[in-house]
């Protein structure tokens, strides 16, 4: 049986045995896990090993990337910024980034891009993978770019390009890098191990993620927007073992952290806007999460989904409660936040499945945490 580090409150013991059982099985390598409730830590373990190698334990401080688990944290940011009356959701992102305004894009809102429904899932230049290092390049690209449908008409997931739209604007605002707020105004007040842009100084703690196979994407239309979204520049799994990728601000892909970091920032949204006695946003700034941006099949990911403002929320394809909301990253971590239980919940790992949101493996430890918070 594998051996589970940490602590985990009894009523929570479904989940510790789900993730045992899942390293036991060989579905996980090294992974985090960790419950909060009010705010508070119920379950915070890890185990398993931190190489594919098995030669490194998995400890307590280890981090590795998150993927798209990161967008949560450029969300939480531009609600704090909504909240502060420093950003619209529902003025043209040109308003904060007048060069966006280019290509017919006057009136493209904050809202589509939180919604992914701005149409500018990817770029339309060449870019090559350490292009998404160079800030300047990467927005200005896209301000300077047509969408590639009519915004605001439907999702399209944007993969990386998000995080890079997000940024900027909060950089506009505030005159911060993304990383730079993140730090001083998210994860500092929280005490949370979570970094966009990681230092030298941390490399030795970074359990480097073990790619899924490389999809095979030979039948589809080259011209279509999943693989423009994906191949320029081609996402490789193996580009976040590069120094470059570690050192960039890459808001939508590049977070560093584990399932306690992860969990600690965001049970902020759980608790409408506060956890642990800080307040980062009102609980009438909170509602601005619910307000559906789309709710239909994503002309990216191909399958039904429902987003809010930034976050997805409960849908037929995925049932959460009407005040819960969620997001996942490429290869399978995964945070759920509910207001009515406030309930949090997040899976870090470092063996990666092929799924872009999310996969049977945090659904797994999202079912037992509720069965525990509900008292099952």
């Amino acid at each position: 049986m594998a051996e589970i580090q940490g602590t985990c409150d009894e009523r929570y013991e479904g989940v510790r045995k789900t993730l045992s059982d899942s390293l036991d099985a060989g579905g996980d390598v090294g992974a985090s896990v960790a419950v909060f409730v009010d705010g508070e830590p119920v379950v915070d373990i890890w185990g398993g090993s931190a190489d594919e190698a098995g030669t490194r334990p998995w400890e307590r401080d280890t981090i590795t990337n998150v993927w798209s688990t990161t967008k949560t944290m450029t969300f939480l940011a531009a609600l704090m910024l909504a909240d502060r009356g420093e950003l619209d959701f529902h003025a043209p992102v040109a308003k904060y980034w007048p060069e966006f305004a280019a290509a017919g894009k006057e009136r493209v809102e904050v809202r589509h891009v939180m919604g992914h429904t701005a149409g500018l899932s990817g770029w339309a230049e060449p870019m090559k993978p350490e292009d998404l290092a160079d800030w300047d390049r990467c927005t200005a690209l896209l301000a300077a770019q047509e969408p590639w449908w009519e915004p605001g008409t439907a999702s399209g997931y944007h993969a990386v390009t998000q995080g890079y739209l997000i940024g900027e604007v909060i950089r506009r605002i505030t005159g911060q890098s993304f990383g730079h707020f993140l730090a001083t105004e998210i994860a500092g007040p929280l005490g949370a191990d979570f970094q966009v842009g990681l230092p030298p100084s941390d490399d030795a703690r970074v359990s480097l993620v073990i790619p899924p196979p490389l999809p095979d994407i030979g039948d589809l239309d080259p011209n279509g927007v999943l693989v423009r979204t994906f191949t320029n520049p081609p996402i490789d799994a193996a580009m976040a073992h590069t120094e470059w990728w570690r050192r960039a601000e890459i808001p939508a892909a590049n977070g560093h952290g584990n399932a306690r970091s992860v969990a600690t920032i965001q049970s902020v949204i759980a608790g409408s806007g506060e956890a642990r006695g800080v307040r980062l946003v009102s609980e009438k700034g909170c509602e601005a999460i619910f307000e559906e941006q789309a709710d239909g099949m994503d002309l990216v990911l191909g399958i039904p989904i429902r987003f809010g403002m930034g976050y997805g929320l409960g849908s037929e394809m995925m049932p959460l409660g009407p005040r819960a909301c969620y997001w996942g990253g490429y290869g399978g971590s995964v945070i759920v936040m509910d207001q009515e239980t406030r309930l949090t919940v997040c899976y870090v790992m470092n063996k990666m499945d092929s799924g872009l949101t999310g996969d049977l493996r945090g659904i797994g430890i999202v079912l037992a945490a509720v069965t525990g918070v509900l008292g099952g």
